[in-house]
């Protein structure tokens, strides 16, 4: 929640959640072989179907202000340098 508070206080374009996964899934992607990564999801539907990205609160916050969450595998080499140059295939777009 914190840093959804202060990317909306700073007016930021984009909050990059970096992570140990390629973005987000539809079930823990460490638990289940199965799981599915989400390219693309809204605000409602990770706060609908519980998915958990980020505390509920700081995706409401994020969607108030208009915020797009990119979730990011933080271990994987120029992810974070790809993604502020507008690469988004490395990663999951929440919006």
């Amino acid at each position: 929640t914190a840093a959804t508070l202060r990317a909306s206080e700073i007016e930021a374009q984009l909050l990059i959640k970096a992570t140990k996964v390629d973005g987000v899934y539809d079930r823990d992607p460490n638990k289940f072989s199965d799981a599915t990564k989400l390219d693309t999801l809204t605000y409602d539907q990770a706060l609908d179907d519980q998915i958990k990205v980020m505390d509920d609160t700081a995706i409401a916050l994020a969607k108030e202000n208009g915020l797009p969450i990119i979730v990011c595998n933080m271990f994987h080499e120029g992810n974070i340098l790809k993604i502020v140059q507008g690469d988004r295939s490395l990663c999951s777009v929440v919006q």
